[in-house]
């Protein structure tokens, strides 16, 4: 608990002996947000979330919060990393809050930091909705520069294109998003783990499950019992779903050896979406380019889709006869 020079409660964390456990396991990439309730005393719920082996989020610890300014997550950061033993996490998510990075900063300074890119793009219509040309390829084309770009000089390459081509020089918005780059564009951070997050969808759905348990009306009294028993349900439930993975197996849908040792190795949950991506490969129509002698050129194209933006992708693979390898 933080009291002010009264002695009245400023902020407070708690951290229960499961999280701390789990945060063993699954502490490698976490999210923080403070948007989900502000109780009846103006302090902030502040939840730290990870997501496990079923793709289920997961608690590692929560505060309630008086401010959001740097010394306020500064102290909150600190707390709650002393309660993890010291190790921080390799990857921390958030929003643009600036004294949420100030704070990420000075406690986690070699944690990998990256913003919610949910929330940028929830507001570009709202920062780009008027320009006439927004329906007739501007959208288009800053999602190409997004989701399309594979190398940090092709994205530069884009950017300047898409600034250039809808003369947007003057919009402090997207300026201000640039020099940010490296926090949220994708070909920034597609070297570091993520477990699959790219935005704070994880704490939301956290904020989710505890609807129904407590509200802005609640008592801090109130809110620490109901809190337990949410915390109650939610270990019950990852209970269940670790029962359910190990007591019964997902059949193979291919003959591939590469397939059975994910079944071999994952949760069911995240064997399903190996299962998918061997879909997605069954389904694939390679056609012959070249034949010379034991190698064999084949074009594959694909479809991919994220979000509402799709984009038609092309591999060449190339097949040696005799030692059955390939080179995509």
């Amino acid at each position: 608990m933080d009291l002010d020079n009264e002695g009245r409660l400023k902020n407070v964390l708690w951290v229960d002996s499961c999280s701390r456990a789990t945060y063993q396991y699954f502490g490698d990439v976490v999210t923080f947000d403070t948007t989900y309730l502000t109780n009846r005393y103006g302090m902030l719920f502040a939840p730290f979330v990870g997501v496990n082996h079923h793709g289920k989020s997961i608690l590692l610890g929560a505060g309630l919060i008086s401010s959001q300014d740097t010394e306020t997550f500064t102290w909150l950061f600190q707390i709650w990393l002393q309660c993890m033993d010291g190790i921080a996490p390799k990857s921390i998510i958030t929003n643009q809050d600036r004294a949420m990075k100030n704070a990420i900063a000075i406690v986690f300074p070699e944690t990998r930091h990256t913003f919610c890119l949910w929330h940028i793009l929830k507001k570009v219509p709202e920062k780009l909705g008027s320009y006439a040309t927004y329906k007739s390829g501007l959208k288009t084309q800053l999602m190409k520069c997004v989701y399309d770009t594979q190398t940090i000089e092709e994205f530069g390459k884009c950017w300047a294109e898409f600034i250039s081509t809808y003369e947007l020089q003057e919009n402090g918005w997207l300026e201000s998003l640039y020099a940010e780059r490296e926090h949220w564009v994708l070909v920034f951070l597609k070297e570091h783990f993520w477990a699959g997050m790219s935005t704070t969808h994880r704490s939301e759905s956290m904020n989710a499950f505890f609807d129904g348990y407590v509200h802005s009306k609640t008592n801090l009294k109130e809110f620490v019992e109901h809190f337990d028993s949410a915390l109650k349900k939610k270990i019950e439930n990852e209970n269940q779903a670790e029962f359910q993975s190990f007591s019964g197996t997902i059949p193979c849908i291919s003959r591939s050896p590469i397939e059975k040792k994910f079944q071999l190795l994952y949760t069911n949950t995240k064997f399903k979406e190996v299962q998918q991506q061997v879909i997605g490969v069954l389904d694939l129509d390679p056609s012959l380019l070249t034949s010379d002698g034991v190698m064999k050129s084949y074009l594959v194209e694909d479809e991919v889709r994220i979000h509402e933006y799709s984009k038609q992708v092309t591999y060449y693979v190339d097949f040696n006869v005799n030692d059955c390898s390939t080179k995509c």
